[in-house]
């Protein structure tokens, strides 16, 4: 095999796909981008075996073939070549591989293609076709609600569902809970899986950097397909039941106040700076006030209040800082609506109506105050 591309070119498709790649596998070739020169193109893949992506760059192509080489290696040296174009020529017996760029050369050892993957691709046949933005704008309102413990993988996911002409995400992390639905145009399909985090959260990532305006989608079997801006990505899909979310949800509430979005986020930031060593961010309820306060002993205390529509009997409740900011700033509409039960149960940031076709949810537990 022998090409040679434009550095820069080649260079932003292997920042893409080495994302992808393994960093601690014990199967070397995990770790390695695979390169398939032929016909003026070159197909970069790279994969844990959890999420893969594929791209394609222009090539010109003198001796087409295939070999696989260490992805960040790969990466680092076309990084520091100098050189506007770079040239690949692979030995003889593939056991190795010339990299030139301008003046300097570097001569890099493959890794064993044989042992890297076969990888899902598109079925024409059976590809769901939805607006980019409205796919990177869902998975970013959700995804902060999605677990990071790895001991319970089905939380790490996004339980996706298109219905009708809705689409639906939700996540959850047992502590909060995010559901976000959206009106999508076209589909009839009915489509339910649990897709990891990270590769929705990848997928978002090339939507922006590629500025594609539609998304490709199709599953097969326990691995579902995306295409976006020339980029494939596949990922395996979760096992397991996700929670029933709708159980979740209380069915109604005692309390409901309307704020603003902007400026209840800003006096959630300041005071917050004092709510260190996992202590609490306390709202104190009071008629037409609530006053946001946090303390941390040896480090000092803060309190704001804002005026609010709030009627009924003073109520205190606590909350995790960092989950409440997510919470709000998920939310895109100038006013978000917090309901409330009591200071145990769990309070509801809302924007859009209940249910409604273009409708935003985010559960939050409370914590438990130490009076």
């Amino acid at each position: 095999m022998k090409f040679s591309a434009e550095r820069t070119g080649l260079l932003s498709e292997l920042q893409l796909v080495t994302r992808a790649a393994s960093t601690r596998s014990a199967i070397p070739a995990l770790g390695g981008v695979l390169l398939n020169a032929e016909d003026g193109a070159l197909r970069l893949a790279a994969t844990d075996t959890e999420m893969a992506l594929t791209s394609t760059t222009d090539a010109s192509v003198e001796q087409p073939g295939s070999l696989l080489l260490p992805a960040r290696l790969l990466l680092d040296v076309v990084r520091v070549t100098n050189g506007d174009t770079v040239t690949l020529d692979a030995t003889s017996d593939g056991s190795g591989v010339s990299i030139t760029s301008d003046r300097a050369s570097f001569n890099v050892r493959t890794l064993p293609a044989q042992d890297f993957p076969r990888l899902p691709v598109l079925d024409p046949e059976q590809t769901a076709t939805l607006d980019a933005n409205v796919i990177a704008a869902t998975v970013e309102r959700v995804a902060k609600a999605a677990s990071r413990d790895e001991t319970r993988p089905v939380l790490t996911g996004i339980l996706v569902s298109i219905e009708g002409q809705t689409l639906r995400m939700v996540a959850t992390d047992s502590y909060r809970l995010s559901v976000k639905e959206t009106p999508v145009d076209g589909l009839d399909d009915t489509f339910t899986a649990n897709v990891p985090a990270r590769a929705l959260q990848e997928l978002s990532r090339i939507v922006s950097d590629t500025k594609a305006e539609t998304v490709s989608m199709s599953t097969h079997e326990n691995q579902i397909v995306f295409g976006a801006g020339g980029v494939t990505l596949s990922s395996r899909l979760i096992d397991g039941q996700f929670p029933n979310y709708r159980q979740l949800l209380p069915e109604s509430y005692e309390h409901e106040v309307t704020l603003s979005r902007a400026e209840f986020v800003a006096v959630v930031r300041r005071v917050s700076l004092m709510a260190q060593r996992n202590a609490p961010l306390r709202l104190r309820f009071e008629q037409g006030a609530v006053t946001l306060s946090a303390q941390t002993p040896d480090v000092g205390e803060a309190a704001e209040s804002l005026p609010v529509n709030y009627q009924g009997e003073e109520m205190e409740i606590g909350f995790n800082p960092q989950f409440l900011q997510d919470g709000l700033e998920s939310i895109s509409s100038d006013e978000v609506r917090l309901r409330l039960i009591s200071a145990l149960r769990p309070g509801l940031l809302e924007e859009g109506g209940p249910g409604g076709p273009d409708s935003f949810l985010y559960l939050i537990m409370p914590v438990r105050l130490n009076v």
